[in-house]
């Protein structure tokens, strides 16, 4: 078996432990361990460059950008169709 530890510089233990689908029960819940529901979130300083970079590498966005109360946002899958929210929130 084979674990990949993903964790940004300065986080301690803190990080994601990845692992490949082993089973088809496995494989058929990849990207839907939220139930379809938005499962994590990328935060940026910069929404219309980061988003812009994103579309024109063909990014698959479920909607369109849109204004909250805490930022601005919007919802793409990734290749394995697990759902993020590219972020920018309210004063950065």
């Amino acid at each position: 078996m084979r674990w990949v530890r993903v964790a940004p510089h300065g986080a301690g233990e803190a990080a994601l432990l990845l692992t490949r689908a082993s089973t088809p029960d496995q494989q058929a819940a990849v990207g839907m361990q939220a139930g379809g529901r938005v499962a994590f979130f990328l935060d940026t300083d910069d929404f219309e460059r980061d988003y812009a970079a994103m579309r024109d590498r063909g990014v698959n966005f479920t909607e369109q950008p849109r204004d909250e109360l805490y930022g601005r946002v919007v919802v793409f899958e990734d290749l394995y169709r697990s759902r993020w929210e590219l972020v920018q929130r309210r004063g950065t």
